[in-house]
């Protein structure tokens, strides 16, 4: 009956590295970016754009700023 400690431990671990996996995923499709617009307005005291308006601005620079683009 001494495995409950052991198997917290063990949750705590794969929970830790779940977490981990899901905040690398974010920022590789660029998912973290909208959150950290959000959180820059709310510093800032600024109403934030809607979501959909965000995702075209971004759109927008990637397609005329093509310097992070490989051709």
């Amino acid at each position: 009956m001494g495995g409950v400690p052991e198997d917290a431990g063990l949750m705590s671990i794969l929970t830790e590295r779940v977490s981990g996996a899901w905040r690398l995923l974010r920022q590789a499709t660029g998912e973290a970016k909208w959150d950290e617009y959000v959180a820059r307005c709310e510093r800032e005291g600024v109403e934030p754009m809607t979501r959909r308006a965000f995702e075209r601005h971004r759109a927008d620079e990637k397609e005329h700023n093509q310097q992070a683009r490989c051709c």
